[in-house]
């Protein structure tokens, strides 16, 4: 593909999942990409494999809660390729497993931070440069948890919801300069649980693991996704195929928001 050539996108929590999957695609469809991340080592990974294919890619260190750290991102994505066209608000941490009265405030306040604030730092930072040229795409990655509650998770659904209308309102305010943001609500997807994988003792993880395989298997379409299939869908989001699309909440969920789940899966 072709679609993104010439264009220069950050993606930030892209050294595994969801994130890692948009910045390879990006990079296929002709970006230039610069890879986000906490750590590191995996941020680095994805940079290799961007190279691997034949694409461009940096990295840059970042932690998008923090202001000058946001602002540095694309910075320094300007400053190494050139400019900035797309931006993905990938970067997200689901918190505690509790209910709301159980949670520490700290927790919250982070959970709160990275989801939330983070894509408005990065979104804030990157704006100026759209607006100099009169055209930019955001694609925030929200959860079909801001659509729909679900038990235990007070702090991730209020973010995600957050996200989705952040996304409705900057869609608003900046469709004039011919800006476009939309969000991807993805559902389940098989990410082997991401970070959350190496908090869990390995009873756990298996636990965890059959639940989301069951709840998957009573979706409409009865299976998790894979992280491509979203990717798939952030590169539709970013090119000229969604050119008149801004505003959009876009569900990539094998359709459980469609649907009132009765729990148990069809024979």
């Amino acid at each position: 593909m072709s679609t993104l050539l010439g264009k220069v996108a950050v993606v930030t929590g892209s050294g595994n999942g969801i994130g890692r999957a948009i910045a390879l695609a990006m990079a296929e469809a002709g970006a230039a990409v610069t890879v986000s991340d906490v750590l590191v080592e995996d941020g680095e990974r994805t940079v290799r494999e961007i190279l691997a294919l034949g694409g461009s890619a940096i990295f840059v260190r970042t932690d998008i809660s923090v202001a000058a750290e946001a602002q540095n991102l694309i910075d320094t994505t300007v400053s190494a390729l050139g400019g900035i066209d797309i931006l993905v608000n990938n970067a997200g941490m689901g918190g505690s497993s509790a209910r709301l009265h159980e949670i520490e405030p700290d927790d919250f306040d982070r959970v709160l931070d990275v989801n939330l604030r983070g894509t408005f730092l990065c979104s804030k930072f990157a704006l100026p440069h759209f607006l100099a040229k009169r055209d930019g795409r955001i694609i925030n990655i929200a959860s079909t948890y801001g659509i729909v509650a679900a038990p235990k998770s007070a702090a991730y659904c209020a973010t995600k919801a957050g996200i989705i209308h952040l996304t409705r309102q900057l869609a608003v305010d900046y469709g004039p300069d011919q800006i476009r943001v939309n969000a991807i609500c993805p559902g389940y997807i098989d990410t082997s649980l991401g970070r959350r994988a190496a908090l869990l003792s390995a009873e756990e993880l298996v636990d965890a693991s059959a639940r989301r395989e069951k709840a998957a298997a009573m979706q409409p379409l009865g299976r998790q996704a894979q992280p491509s299939e979203v990717a798939s869908v952030a590169v539709f989001l970013a090119g000229d195929g969604a050119s008149f699309m801004t505003g959009s909440i876009v569900t990539v969920d094998g359709g459980c928001t469609t649907t009132f789940n009765y729990g148990e899966a069809s024979n």
